[in-house]
C-alpha cells in the first residue's frame, strides 16, 4: 500500500465521479475509508484502485448489491471485467434488488438534482444580488437628485424674496429720501414768505 493519500476532491477526479459518489459507495459498501487527524476523509492508491473497479462495474450495469457481494474478490485484487460480470450473473440477488437499484439510482438523482438546484439558487442570488444593487443606486441616485433640486428651488425662492425686500426697503428710502427733500423746499420758502413783509 502507497503512503500517498489524496483528500476527496483529489480521489474524486482520478475515479472520475462526483465526491458525494465516493461518499456514497462508501457507506453503502460498509468500506473502511481512512481519517485524517482532523476527520476528514483521506483515500490511498489501494481505494482508488478499488472505487474504480466499482465505477467500472456500475458503468456495466451492475447493482451495488452485486457489487457489495464481489467486494471480497476485488480486494484480494481480481480485477478482470469480465470474469466478474460472469460472477454477478450466477450471484443470487435478495428479491428487492429491482427495488434497491431503484432508490439507488434516486437517491443519485436528487444528489444532482440537489447540486444543480443548488448551483442555480446561488447564480441566481448573485444575479438578483447585482441587479437589485443597482436599481437601489437607481433610486437612491433619483432620489438625491430631487432633493437637491427642492433644496435649489427653496433656496431661489428665498433668495428672491431676500432681493424683493431689499429692493423695496431701497425704494422706500428713496421715497422718503424724496419726500424730505420736497418738504424742506416747502418749508424753506413757507420760511421765506413768512420772512417776507408784505
Amino acid at each position: 500500500m502507497s503512503d500517498v493519500r489524496y483528500m476527496i476532491s483529489d480521489a474524486s477526479k482520478l475515479v472520475d465521479v462526483e465526491a458525494h459518489v465516493l461518499r456514497y459507495w462508501e457507506e453503502e459498501l460498509e468500506l473502511p475509508i481512512g481519517r485524517n487527524e482532523m476527520g476528514h476523509r483521506y483515500y490511498t492508491e489501494e481505494d482508488i484502485r478499488l472505487f474504480r473497479h466499482i465505477k467500472e462495474l456500475k458503468d456495466r450495469g451492475v447493482q451495488l448489491k452485486a457489487v457489495k457481494m464481489l467486494l471480497p474478490d476485488l480486494e484480494k485484487g481480481d480485477s478482470e471485467i469480465t470474469h466478474l460480470l460472469a460472477r454477478v450473473d450466477k450471484l443470487p440477488l435478495p428479491a428487492e434488488s429491482q427495488s434497491a437499484a431503484r432508490e439507488e439510482k434516486m437517491h443519485q438523482f436528487q444528489c444532482i438534482m440537489s447540486r444543480l438546484i443548488s448551483e442555480a439558487l446561488e447564480d441566481h442570488t448573485e444575479k438578483m444580488g447585482a441587479e437589485i444593487g443597482t436599481q437601489v443606486s437607481g433610486q437612491v441616485i433619483k432620489e438625491m437628485d430631487y432633493l437637491l433640486r427642492m433644496k435649489e428651488e427653496r433656496e431661489d425662492e428665498r433668495f428672491r424674496r431676500l432681493d424683493e425686500a431689499i429692493r423695496s426697503s431701497q425704494k422706500a428710502r428713496k421715497e422718503r429720501a424724496l419726500l424730505g427733500g420736497e418738504e424742506k423746499k416747502k418749508r424753506g420758502f413757507f420760511r421765506q414768505k413768512k420772512g417776507q413783509t408784505i
